[in-house]
């Protein structure tokens, strides 16, 4: 008990900042031999557009750690369709394979996006294909490009065009104001979505992408609240004294787990969000808390310290069966299931020092994937190649982002503060 009521006190101390503002990304491990490609500018045919969509993609792959983009200052020409490519020009680069591309407007005040990518090495078309939106969604266009390019290169769809929620934090006249923002996965088009001078913790986002459910001490005491992103409209869920917090939607969207402690002691309860009733699904004296849901609906992951010390158990919602799952480690906290139902990110603690590890439901196989200090709030990408968790880097509080082969990272600081809690979208639909 002891143990989980200390790692909530570190969530809010870790949280203050001086200032907020979009996030910076900065490769700090890419893959042992990266796939080198090219992104020849995407053809303007003489509109003008907010945005360098072939930057974006750059940026986007060069991000992912699995690939090396060939600089346009070496590029020979800048063609936009294949029949255009000297494929040797671009084999003395080095370069594997070529992105090329051009923009024309549409009716309706639309834009269309026609762009190939081609094997340099086969001197092949691998596909061509077409996005269309508006002139405020270039990056989302760029973001489409960025997705199918490296879902044909590694076979693992993108991510490129997902969201991420987090929280910051800024001290004003000695007092902490606290933000819930939304953002693309770069950190780029952040928006403010909650403001307040109490914290805000555990972000957790609808299967739908269109909703986040949080906890915000904004009443004074912990309190679930769910908003719609779209209408900014929000909900208080819980106003039940004690602990409020945890919120995790099912994979049908129709109901949210979460911890309360009405009755107590921290238990894990089910809201059914049409109804409003709540079910209690532990009776336990120990702390139970974290909730996450498996994909199948009927099973929960949670974290108690009923044996000790906080581990990992699965409880089935039907019949209350309870069963240990991690042993390793004297703590094993805040899970977050990747898409392949089997594999578990998680904080873990071997000695003094907290971890994100990944956790094998199968196998039973535990790996580190970080190194440094009081990692926390892991939270994996859709595709499940990347996780995204909270840590220190020097006194500020950044993201950052490890493959779970932990052969890729990446760290997100904010130009100025601190930013703790993400969570990383499902595919937007």
């Amino acid at each position: 008990m002891k143990n989980l009521c200390r790692a909530l006190s570190v969530i809010l101390l870790l949280l203050p900042g001086s200032a907020w503002s979009e996030l910076v990304i900065r490769v700090t491990q890419g893959n042992d031999k990266p796939t080198i490609i090219a992104v020849s500018p995407i053809a303007l045919n003489g509109l003008r557009v907010s945005e360098d969509i072939g930057s974006i993609v750059e940026a986007d792959l060069q991000r992912s750690g699995l690939f090396r983009t060939t600089p346009r200052r070496d590029m020979l020409a800048f063609p936009s369709k294949a029949g255009d490519v000297y494929y040797r020009d671009w084999r003395m680069l080095g370069t594997e394979y070529l992105v090329v591309g051009s923009m024309q407007a549409t009716e309706g005040g639309r834009y269309e996006l026609e762009f190939s990518l081609l094997n340099v090495t086969a001197q092949k078309t691998e596909f061509k294909h077409t996005v269309r939106g508006r002139a405020n969604e270039m990056r989302d266009l760029a973001h489409l490009v960025s997705d199918k390019v490296y879902q044909e290169i590694t076979g693992i769809p993108g991510a490129f065009s997902t969201r991420i929620a987090y929280v910051t934090a800024n001290r004003v006249n000695g007092k902490f104001i606290y933000r819930l923002n939304v953002a693309d996965a770069d950190g780029a088009r952040e928006k403010l979505m909650l403001e307040s001078p109490e914290p805000i913790m555990s972000p957790s986002w609808a299967p739908n992408a269109k909703e986040l459910a949080y906890v915000s001490f904004e009443t004074g005491r912990p309190a679930v609240f769910r908003q719609n992103l779209g209408t900014a409209k929000r909900q208080q869920l819980t106003n039940f004294k004690g602990l409020n917090g945890a919120p995790a939607w099912s994979p049908d969207g129709k109901k949210l787990a979460l911890v309360l402690s009405k009755d107590g002691n921290p238990e894990i309860y089910v809201l059914d969000l049409k109804s409003n009733k709540f079910t209690r699904l532990t009776r336990h004296f120990a702390i139970d808390t974290e909730p996450t849901w498996m994909a199948d609906g009927k099973t929960l992951l949670f974290t108690s310290d009923r044996g000790g010390t906080p581990q990992i158990y699965k409880l089935n919602v039907a019949t209350r069966a309870t069963e240990r799952l991690t042993f390793r480690g004297n703590y094993n906290a805040r899970p977050s299931l990747a898409p392949d139902g089997r594999t578990l990110a998680l904080v873990h603690r071997e000695s003094s020092t907290f971890h994100i590890a990944s956790f094998d439901l199968k196998t039973g196989r535990m790996i580190e994937l970080t190194e440094t200090r009081l990692d926390e709030s892991p939270t994996v990408a859709p595709n499940g190649a990347m996780l995204m968790y909270a840590t220190k880097q020097g006194d500020r509080g950044v993201l950052a982002a490890v493959s779970l082969d932990a052969g890729v990272r990446y760290v997100l600081p904010a130009k100025n503060g601190d930013v703790r809690e993400p969570a990383w979208s499902p595919f937007l639909r």
